[in-house]
C-alpha cells in the first residue's frame, strides 16, 4: 500500500502539458486547476461520446487524477502521517496534510480503499486506451497548478497544489519568488511567476497514463488477493497514528536496547516482517495481477510505437530520438529505445513463465506465471529463504545479468529511474 502511495504521487507530478484553444482542453484545465474534478468529468463525458478526441483524452486524464484524489482523500480521512520511528532514521515524508480529526480505520476499510482505487484505475484505463488508439491532438496543462482536494471540502487551494506538494511534501524546493503561499489555506490565486513546466500530451501519453493506471491497479489487486489483516493490526498505527488501530496506544513502551520510542518502532518493524505470511483469499485477483503487468508492458510498447511515429516536436513529455526534450536532461537516443524494448521482451518472457526468475538457493528458476495463477499463500520470508519457493520451481532458462546487459549498458545506474519514466 505504501508503494502505491508513492507511485500515486509520482505519476501526478509528471502529468504536465502546452496551451490549446479547444473547448475540451479549457474544461480539463479548469477542472484540474480549480476543481471539482467531477464537474469536468460531467462536461467531457457527452463530448467524448460524440467523438471529440480531445474530450476523450481529457476525460481519461480526469478519471485517472480523480482516482488518485479519492485515494488521497481516504488517506487524509484516516489521518495518515509520517511515521514516528524514533531517533534512529528520518521519518518518511508523505505529501498528505495533517487531519485534525481523523476517522477510525480497520482492515475492512483498508480493503475498501484499495478496491475503490482498483475500480477507478480500470475506468480510467478504458478511456485512456481508447483516447490513445488514434487521433492527432495535443492538450495542455501546467503541472504546478494541478490541485488535489485532500480534505474533500470542495475547495482546492494553493496548499493542495502540485507545487506545494513538491515544495513541502517531497522536499523539492521551488525558487522563493515562485513558491506558493502554502501557509494560507484561503489563497486561491494563481502565481504569475510560476516556472515554465508545460508539456504537450498526445495519444502516446494517453497510452502512457493507461499503463500507469495498471501499475497502480496491480498493487491494489495484489494486496486484495491476500488476507493481510495481521500487518494492518500490528504496523499501520505507525502511518495512521490516531485512527484507533490496535497498537495505537503502545507506540512507546519500555526500554530494551536504546530508548522507548526507538525500541517500540523496532519491535513493530519485526512484527510487520513476521506477518508477511498471507493466505490467498481472492485467487482471481492474484491472476489479474499477472494480466495487469502484461498490460503495462503492452501499453509501453504501444506508447513507443506512437512516439516514434510522431512528426511534430511540441513540448514532448517523452521525446523520440528526433524530438527535443522539454524536461532538462531527458534526451532519448535510438539506442535507449532499442534497449527498453528488449527489456520489455525480457519482462514478458518472465511473466509468461518462459524465462524463470533466479533464486539464490536453487539451480532451477522461479516461475512467476505459476505463482500468480496457482499460489495459495504468499509467505515472503519462506519464499526468499527457499522452502516457500519449491512449488514454483521449474526447469528451463533462468534470467541472468546477460538478459539485462543491454539495458544496464545503456542506462547504467539510472535503469530504475528510466523504468519509472518510460513505464
Amino acid at each position: 500500500m505504501l508503494r502505491t502511495i508513492t507511485l500515486s504521487v509520482g505519476f501526478i507530478a509528471f502529468l504536465s502539458l502546452p496551451a490549446m484553444a479547444g473547448e475540451a482542453a479549457d474544461i480539463l484545465r479548469a477542472s484540474l486547476y480549480e476543481g471539482p474534478l467531477t464537474d469536468g468529468i460531467a462536461k467531457l463525458e457527452p463530448m467524448a461520446k460524440a467523438g471529440d478526441q480531445e474530450a476523450e483524452f481529457g476525460l481519461g486524464m480526469l478519471q485517472l487524477v480523480s482516482g488518485v484524489e479519492h485515494f488521497a482523500q481516504a488517506l487524509y480521512r484516516h489521518g495518515m502521517a509520517a511515521p514516528d520511528v524514533g531517533p534512529l532514521g528520518p521519518a518518511l515524508a508523505f505529501p498528505i496534510p495533517p487531519n485534525p480529526s481523523p476517522e477510525k480505520l480497520d482492515y475492512e476499510k483498508v480493503r475498501a480503499i484499495l478496491a475503490a482505487l482498483v475500480e477507478d484505475m480500470d475506468v480510467a484505463k478504458a478511456t485512456l486506451a481508447s483516447a490513445g488508439a488514434s487521433g492527432d491532438y495535443v492538450v495542455a496543462v501546467d503541472p504546478l497548478r494541478i490541485r488535489i482536494d485532500f480534505d474533500a471540502d470542495g475547495k482546492t487551494t494553493e496548499m493542495e497544489s502540485m507545487s506545494a506538494i513538491l515544495a513541502h511534501g517531497l522536499g523539492i524546493s521551488l525558487p522563493a519568488s515562485q513558491a506558493p503561499n502554502v501557509g494560507d489555506k484561503n489563497s486561491r490565486g494563481t502565481n504569475s511567476q510560476e516556472p515554465e513546466m508545460t508539456l504537450g500530451l498526445d495519444r502516446a501519453d494517453a497510452l502512457w497514463m493507461a499503463g500507469y493506471s495498471q501499475v497502480l491497479a496491480s498493487h491494489g489487486d495484489f494486496l486484495l488477493a491476500h488476507d493481510f489483516s495481521d500487518l494492518v493490526n500490528v504496523a499501520f498505527h505507525r502511518f495512521f497514528p490516531r485512527a484507533g488501530l490496535p497498537m495505537q496506544d503502545y507506540s512507546v513502551g519500555g526500554t530494551l536496547f536504546m530508548e522507548p520510542s526507538t525500541d517500540a518502532a523496532a519491535a513493530d518493524a519485526i512484527a510487520a516482517i513476521h506477518t508477511l505470511n498471507w493466505p490467498v483469499v481472492e485467487p482471481d485477483r492474484l491472476k489479474r495481477v499477472l494480466e495487469r503487468l502484461k498490460a503495462v508492458t503492452a501499453f509501453s510498447r504501444q506508447n513507443w510505437q506512437a512516439i516514434l511515429a510522431e512528426t511534430d516536436d511540441d513540448h514532448e513529455f517523452i521525446p523520440s530520438p528526433r524530438q527535443s526534450p522539454t524536461i532538462p536532461g531527458s534526451e532519448i537516443s535510438s539506442e535507449m529505445v532499442d534497449a527498453w524494448l528488449k527489456t520489455l521482451d525480457t519482462a514478458d518472457a518472465m511473466l509468461d513463465g518462459k524465462l524463470l526468475v533466479p533464486h539464490w538457493r536453487f539451480r532451477q528458476g522461479f516461475d512467476l506465471k505459476a505463482y500468480f495463477e496457482t499460489a495459495k499463500r504468499t509467505d515472503l520470508v519462506m519464499i526468499l529463504t527457499g522452502y516457500g519457493a519449491i512449488p514454483f520451481l521449474k526447469d528451463g532458462p533462468v534470467a541472468s545479468a546477460a538478459d539485462f546487459a543491454e539495458a544496464n549498458r545503456v542506462f547504467g545506474d539510472n535503469l530504475l529511474g528510466y523504468a519509472f519514466y518510460f513505464n
